[in-house]
């Protein structure tokens, strides 16, 4: 069985998966709602406590110990899990493809701010993580990106938050 991350997947269709398997007859029973996640909540997981460009530090050489990228890729998408994990213990927060997120849009607000919930409107979505065909630059954790949710990259997919309805995509 494939292990590779889903990619060329257009907003809405990510969007539409999130809410069908929200409805999965044994979902619903267990309380749990899908969305694709926040910026802010990626960002945060991505870095799991770190401060750095990445999340194992500001060293971009060992940027292939924990990504697929440019360098290292050979222009393919990888299994999951084949690079060392975050210091949280999750993989592929750099590289490999980019994700969409729910939020639009918007310029990063001025000054900290706790958990922001991005834009409420826009026509852009935003995607984050860097890929395959891209370099070190373009995975650090902080650098994000935008387009149409009607956009389809075979680099570009999804990841799936399980949460409470509050946060669910609009």
């Amino acid at each position: 069985m494939a292990r590779n991350p889903v990619e060329s997947v257009k907003w809405d269709d990510a969007v539409e998966f999130c809410r069908k398997l929200s409805e999965l007859p044994a979902e619903k029973a267990a309380g749990h709602v899908y969305r694709l996640p926040t910026e802010a909540e990626l960002e945060f997981a991505c870095r799991a406590g770190a401060t750095t460009k990445y999340s194992f530090g500001d060293d971009k050489s060992k940027l292939g110990d924990y990504a697929w990228y440019i360098d290292n890729s050979n222009d393919k998408t990888h299994p999951i899990g084949k690079k060392k994990p975050n210091a949280w213990g999750l993989y592929d927060m750099h590289g490999n493809v980019w994700e969409w997120f729910q939020d639009y849009y918007a310029p990063h607000s001025k000054g900290p701010v706790t958990d922001p919930t991005g834009a409420k409107t826009g026509s852009l979505r935003v995607f984050r993580g860097g890929s395959r065909d891209d370099p070190a630059r373009f995975c650090l954790s902080s650098f994000r990106n935008v387009n149409v949710p009607t956009s389809r990259f075979n680099i570009l997919g999804f990841r799936v938050a399980r949460g409470p309805a509050s946060k669910q995509a609009k």
